[in-house]
């Protein structure tokens, strides 16, 4: 369970995040929304710990993420895919994450070959292109097998037969029962992959709602989504 009170975030005059208050659930793909800028990435940053809050909190199964002995093991995060070294490939990218939390061995080819990485183990992250990148950071959120995802528009760079694979794969974690937080601009696939919906603006909650009851009579998931973000001007 990820559960944010109250979360509130400065940088200088800008206020990024505005008492955001949450609670997500497992076994249930959530989608966040907002427009640029309305403060997914800063409230992303602050669950895991990469930001302090002004005020509030943010916990992962009770805890800080700083409190948690072996994070990977427990959240898999996507926030910049283009975090490993350019001159390591990416097997030993990942071989040294696992070594760092006590991850087997094993399981970094597992995931090699679950995200479509297999053929390329060996190839140097420099040489990759946008969608292998993107594959990789997956890989690494993936690598210690977690019961929480918190992933920052995942399907960027992704052809549509990844973004389908990625869809499926999603689906399939949140019904074994684990916390799945997806961060999108890209409503129709929203549609298609999330049960929940978080929707912030301006850093403030706007809605928190089942994507049934928060598109209820409207055409599709966007034009819900653009009718709150007209409502809350």
């Amino acid at each position: 369970m990820i559960e944010a009170h109250n979360l509130t975030k400065r940088y200088g005059r800008q206020q990024a995040v505005d008492g955001l208050t949450f609670t997500l659930r497992p076994g249930q793909v959530t989608a966040f929304l907002g427009p640029n800028g309305a403060g997914k990435s800063s409230t992303l940053r602050m669950i895991v710990d990469l930001d302090r809050p002004d005020a509030g909190y943010a916990r992962v199964g009770g805890r800080r993420y700083r409190d948690l002995p072996h994070p990977l093991r427990e959240v898999g995060v996507l926030l910049e895919a283009r975090a490993a070294h350019r001159g390591r490939s990416a097997v030993n990218h990942l071989r040294w994450l696992a070594r760092t939390q006590d991850i087997p061995a094993a399981r970094v080819p597992e995931v090699l070959d679950l995200v479509g990485l297999g053929d390329a183990a060996r190839r140097r992250v420099g040489g990759f292109s946008l969608g292998m990148t993107q594959r990789l950071g997956l890989a690494v959120a993936l690598l210690g097998d977690p019961g929480v995802l918190l992933l920052d528009e995942p399907l960027n760079g992704l052809d549509p037969e990844g973004i389908r694979w990625l869809r499926t794969l999603l689906r399939d974690l949140a019904d074994e029962g684990r916390t799945v937080f997806v961060s999108s601009h890209l409503m129709s696939e929203t549609a298609l992959l999330a049960d929940h919906l978080i929707v912030i603006a301006r850093g403030r909650l706007l809605a928190d709602a089942t994507v049934k009851e928060f598109v209820a009579d409207q055409p599709s998931l966007e034009d819900a989504f653009l009718r709150t973000l007209e409502g809350a001007r």
